[in-house]
């Protein structure tokens, strides 16, 4: 894979709640260098992100309901409504983990609608915290996020106990098909984690240590064959 293929699979994160000014201009600048796909990051920075990239064609991802999930669903709408007039590209929404389990589905259901009519029309992908769920569990979360009209199904925040696992992105994707997105995210540090991670079946990667996984690639698999 080359450089320019892998960084078309990134989403350069920048989540942490002390994030400065300074540090949104340097993802914003080391997402211009490699070409990646997005930047990734909260709300309060949507606009920045969106004025340092604008015309470059590199997306601004926006979190909603973030890290936990359990605002209420009007609050995860207006929030959306908010990021996208301040330029959001993309939304990443945290499941309610607890209606999931209390089985909730409608309620669920209702959420990511309502998150996806106020994205209008732009990709929204569905953080389900993998690492809290059961097998079952993560498989139904699966279900009720494609029927509700969503785009991706994203494996964690990194924000909790664990990140994305290689089983746990497979188990997404036999759960969703083909034609459905899958996020890994959550502890991808290196190219060799990335690039197994694509391998098992994800189709974005959301990471902070995006540069070092590019300029990992191995000389000979760097070649850019495009």
């Amino acid at each position: 894979m080359s450089p320019s293929q892998l960084a078309s699979y990134i989403d350069h994160s920048l989540l942490k709640p002390d994030a400065t000014r300074a540090e949104v201009k340097r993802i914003c600048d080391e997402a211009y260098q490699y070409r990646f796909h997005a930047v990734c990051v909260n709300g309060s920075r949507v606009a920045l992100a969106a004025s340092l990239l604008e015309d470059s064609g590199i997306k601004v991802a926006a979190t909603v309901g973030f890290p936990l999930g359990a605002v209420e669903g009007d609050v995860k709408r207006y929030e959306t409504e908010a990021v996208v007039d301040n330029g959001a590209h993309e939304i990443d929404m945290v499941l309610n983990l607890g209606l999931l389990k209390q089985g909730e589905s409608a309620t669920i259901q209702r959420e990511i609608r309502d998150v996806t009519e106020a994205a209008e029309g732009r990709p929204v992908k569905v953080i389900i915290e993998a690492c809290l769920l059961t097998h079952d569990e993560k498989v139904k979360a699966c279900k009720l996020v494609t029927m509700a009209g969503a785009h991706f199904v994203k494996t964690s925040t990194g924000f909790s106990r664990a990140g994305a696992t290689f089983e746990d992105v497979k188990l997404l994707r036999q759960s969703i098909g083909e034609d459905f997105g899958v996020k890994a995210a959550g502890g991808i540090r290196d190219t060799k984690t990335a690039l197994a991670m694509i391998d098992a079946g994800a189709s974005r990667l959301g990471t902070s240590s995006s540069a070092r996984i590019i300029d990992g690639l191995e000389p000979a698999a760097s070649s850019d064959n495009e």
